[in-house]
């Protein structure tokens, strides 16, 4: 994520004699990335990248920190004019409502599930006055790329930049009976955002719903319309809290409302830095907004931060960053990025007891973790280049064979003129229906980001014959193959392994000559891979009915089945939009592979005469070219070969080659043979 915050505004909490571009350079450098600094009137914005593990870095306050600990590093002065988290805390200020008013607003809160919100806090103010905010809020905002609204929405998003922390703000008279739920939602439920849209939830959202039963607010992502500030808004409901990243993750997701707050909030924030937003959210109303305390604070925190700490010895910064750091320099580095550092132990065995602060309590977790700041903040930059000696890592033999094989098919397809294409491994339902598959049968991808791949194929064919379509009319033939996985589900009986896949590579092949053309590839690749025992007989596809009734057939390899060939159906054709008919071939990969012969199995030279006889036969459902070569071969033991040498019409010309590897025959002899064959068929 990026964030835009500008350097007077990093002023207010840091003191520092950098300059605007030496921040940029030294941030670049340890911290995060500085991808701009524009000049905008008497104030400088950063563009900033934000990792995503570092949400605590995504305002002004996080800058601030990180600075605090880089800046030192490059001879540059930086310390804290105030810093919020100590300085804006319940007890340091005067929450008591007498002050203010004699009225004392009340609300009812009720959490259905503790584990959506981790920290709820909110307070009523009143005698809020709706006008336009001061000029410092409304510039830095603007600067920032936020719209200003008015005083009080500026406020929200104000606070949001500054410290960190998505707010929210109600209209105090528009929260029904004064009662706020929070729950989830159930699947149907309807919301209408502070944007105007309509959305419909699909159940197991965070919501909060009123006491008059109106969904008031869609959790970390925006709030509801009907609960908005308006012109007329007297009193509000100043609103912080934290909740669970993965439901607002899965909201946003699954509805596309995709908001700056989701952002911050599908990270995980720290609960420890709502205290602050809030005191600061309340001083800024009071100021800006003559907003007057009208209820007490609710804090709904059920499990405090508790510190963690991690012991580490001194040695493992030398073992794992490559060269020795001075410990005091270590002790520096951490100091400035607000750990708690005690050095224990003695001379010998020197330690380092750390305390994680809140706000990285979920990104510090491990000793690499604390070795990998020390490392970043003394600067990689400082660090050797040396390269690590190389690891070779021996693969499996499936793997090793799948990596020689791949590259030598595929320059052979290219040699014969095909030319190779690399698709998405997702489809979407309309190539699916379009070729009267099952959605059923494909496994479907929960988050995608487009209906165009949304299946995980379970054949490589519907993208080629996708392919064909979308490149018709640039070349007249167009020969194409495709060599990737597909994906089977495997059921195994358990719910949560159900949507496992088989993952096979597959050869798929497609052309708009003609089915001889496509045959003849795939002699050649068998030919090629020095394959000889395999046959094609006419087979209907088990599962993929998309193939010609009369013009399809299966390629056989050792008695097993291991593709598929044939015609697109003419009515699929015409569903598909293609202008010509289309032939298209599918093999297991693995299979050729397997059967594959790195020579041919040498074949001695008859040293004897052939006899070449030509016949003329009528063609069939059942009598075909491979049931006559299959028979023709069985009947007679001085046939050597046959070819095909022509079709007209329902009649083949195949060329019988008849020879003896001990003497020379006649040609009455191979004639004889030739009648009994004919006789047969």
């Amino acid at each position: 994520m990026n964030i835009k915050i500008t350097h007077n505004w990093l002023l207010e909490y840091l003191d520092t004699d950098a300059s605007p571009y030496e921040i940029q350079k030294y941030l670049s450098l340890c911290g995060p990335s500085v991808d701009r600094v524009e000049k905008i009137g008497n104030d400088y914005v950063y563009d900033i990248e934000i990792t995503s593990n570092r949400v605590d870095s995504a305002s002004v306050l996080g800058i601030a920190q990180e600075c605090l600990a880089i800046l030192p590093m490059f001879g540059k002065k930086a310390n804290f004019k105030v810093n919020p988290l100590d300085e804006y805390k319940f007890n340091n200020y005067n929450f008591s409502t007498d002050r203010d008013q004699s009225s004392n607003f009340k609300l009812k809160i009720k959490i259905a599930d503790l584990n959506l919100c981790s920290r709820f806090t909110t307070i009523v103010l009143d005698n809020i006055k709706i006008q336009p905010p001061p000029n410092f809020i409304k510039e830095r905002l603007t600067a920032c790329g936020i719209k200003s609204i008015n005083n009080v929405v500026d406020i929200s998003n104000y606070l949001m930049i500054a410290l960190g922390q998505p707010t929210h703000v109600f209209d105090y008279n528009k929260v029904g009976k004064e009662i706020m739920i929070m729950r989830q939602s159930k699947k149907g439920e309807k919301i209408v955002t502070l944007d105007e849209k309509k959305i419909i939830l699909p159940g197991g959202d965070i919501i909060i719903e009123d006491g008059d039963g109106k969904l008031i607010d869609l959790c970390g992502i925006m709030g509801g319309f009907n609960s908005s500030v308006s012109k007329n808004t007297k009193k509000i409901v100043l609103f912080v809290q934290t909740y669970n990243k993965q439901k607002i993750r899965q909201t946003s997701m699954s509805t596309g409302q995709r908001t700056v707050a989701a952002t911050y909030f599908e990270k995980g924030l720290d609960e420890e830095r709502v205290e602050p937003t809030l005191v600061y959210g309340v001083e800024l109303l009071e100021k800006y907004a003559g907003g007057k305390i009208a209820s007490k604070i609710y804090d709904i925190y059920p499990h405090p931060y508790k510190e963690k700490t991690l012991d580490i010895r001194y040695s493992i910064f030398e073992k794992i960053i490559g060269i020795k750091i001075p410990e005091e320099k270590i002790i520096f580095i951490l100091k400035n990025l607000s750990f708690g550092v005690k050095s224990v132990g003695n001379a010998y065995m020197r330690s380092l007891q750390i305390t994680i602060p809140s706000w990285r309590a979920s990104d510090i977790n491990i000793k690499e973790d604390i070795v990998e700041e020390v490392a970043r903040i003394y600067g990689y930059c400082n660090l050797p280049n040396n390269l690590q000696p190389p690891v070779y890592v021996k693969q499996p033999k499936e793997i090793e064979k799948l990596f020689i094989f791949q590259p030598k098919i595929k320059y052979f397809l290219k040699h014969l003129g095909l030319h190779e294409v690399m698709n998405y491994s997702m489809i979407s339902k309309k190539m699916i229906k379009n070729l009267g598959m099952a959605e059923s049968e494909h496994l479907h991808l929960s988050n995608t980001i487009s209906e165009e791949i949304e299946y995980m194929r379970v054949s490589l064919l519907p993208s080629l014959i996708k392919n064909i379509r979308d490149n018709f009319g640039k070349k007249e033939i167009l020969k194409l193959f495709e060599i990737a996985k597909i994906y089977h589900p495997i059921d195994v009986g358990n719910a949560y392994m159900r949507s496992l896949p088989n993952e096979i590579y597959k050869l798929g092949i497609v052309v708009n000559t003609d089915f001889f053309d496509l045959k003849g590839i795939i002699e050649a690749l068998l030919s090629e891979l020095n394959i000889e025992s395999y046959q094609l007989i006419v087979n209907r596809h088990p599962s993929l009915n998309i193939f010609h009734s009369r013009i399809q057939t299966a390629l056989i390899i050792r008695e097993k089945i291991v593709g598929y060939l044939g015609q697109l159906k003419p009515e699929l054709k015409l569903k598909n939009n293609l202008k010509t008919d289309v032939f298209l071939a599918e093999i297991d990969f693995q299979m050729l592979i397997d059967n594959h012969k790195i020579v041919p199995t040498y074949k001695p030279i008859n040293p004897y005469a052939v006899v070449k006889l030509d016949l003329t036969i009528n063609l069939s459902e059942k009598n075909n070219f491979a049931t006559i070569q299959n028979l023709a071969l069985k009947t007679s033991k001085l046939l050597q070969k046959i070819e095909l040498i022509g079709i007209f019409r329902n009649k083949i010309t195949c060329r019988f080659y008849f020879s003896s590897p001990k003497r020379n025959i006649t040609e009455e002899e191979a004639k004889s043979e030739l009648s009994k064959i004919k006789h047969l068929l």
